[in-house]
């Protein structure tokens, strides 16, 4: 501020002044260059090594792409707090005794689950008590758009080494813009098996049953349909996952009924509901 007199103008800088000095928070505390690039160095390894994308990375760590592209890049330094993420993500320390922040002190960190071991939250399950989810397997559902259609699509269940846990991918979606992936839990208690989205806190779960002697995982999916604009709607189906070893050879897309495929891929799917793997309660009159 200036304060104007006989003698001319004096600027006031006791605030700004009383500024000087305040750290920012400990864990937007900036790594150094030289740290910085020593950090992206490790990561791209562990990328490479571990063959998954930097998609995958970001969403396992709950950063943002742009953060992860940007700091390996060099366009912008690592924060503790984006380290610390990385680090729980990948499972692995990234922090040497001379990447770390001097005037930061130790961030606590949560303990990791034992390696091939998957988080209490998702079952505390091994790799080998769950290898036989492991696979490719033909996804059937009803088709939202015509009730007469069936939609078929691809899932891959494989074991997430970075999380300790499996994890799902879908493939070969028509609406390739709503494909999904996240993790799989298996809790001992129920002896089902969730297939689990979590978009910051936005969910879509499917929940299956133990395979059939063939190899089949019939279950119940919850959803969001897209609608016109923005509108989104709750929405509930069957849904069963095929061992693509018994698939036969697949069509993937919206099945109509002339489709040869069609009777077959009905049949299995109807079997969600008929055989009693999920039930739909209506609302009775009375």
């Amino acid at each position: 501020m200036l304060r104007t007199g006989l003698c001319g103008s004096v600027r006031i800088c006791a605030e700004e002044d009383a500024l000087v000095g305040l750290s920012a928070h400990p864990a937007d505390h900036e790594l150094s260059e030289e740290q910085s690039h020593a950090v992206a160095g490790l990561v791209r390894e562990e990328l490479a090594r571990r063959r998954i994308s930097r998609q995958f990375l970001a969403d396992q760590a709950k950063i943002s792409l742009s953060t992860l592209e940007k700091a390996l890049s060099g366009r912008r330094p690592f924060t503790l707090a984006t380290l610390i993420r990385l680090e729980e993500a990948l499972g692995v320390k990234l922090r040497h005794p001379e990447a770390k922040p001097a005037a930061s002190p130790a961030a606590p960190v949560r303990p990791a689950s034992p390696v091939g071991v998957a988080p209490e939250g998702l079952g505390s399950y091994s790799r080998p008590a769950v290898s036989w989810i492991e696979g490719v397997y033909l996804t059937l559902r009803p088709s939202f758009g015509d009730r007469r259609a069936i939609y078929a699509y691809r899932t891959e269940i494989r074991w997430d080494d970075a999380g300790s846990h499996l994890a799902f991918h879908e493939a070969d979606r028509v609406d390739a813009a709503f494909t999904q992936h996240g993790s799989v839990s298996v809790p001992h208690q129920s002896g089902h098996i969730y297939l689990v989205t979590n978009t910051s806190g936005q969910y879509r779960m499917a929940v299956l049953g133990r395979p059939t002697i063939t190899g089949e995982m019939h279950g119940i999916l919850t959803t969001l349909q897209a609608g016109p604009g923005s509108q989104l709607t709750p929405v509930a189906s069957p849904i069963v996952l095929v061992p693509m070893a018994a698939a036969g050879v697949p069509e993937f897309g919206r099945i109509s009924p002339d489709q040869a495929c069609h009777a077959r891929y009905r049949d299995t799917l109807r079997r969600t509901v008929e055989e009693s793997f999920a039930r739909f309660l209506p609302v009775t009159a009375e």
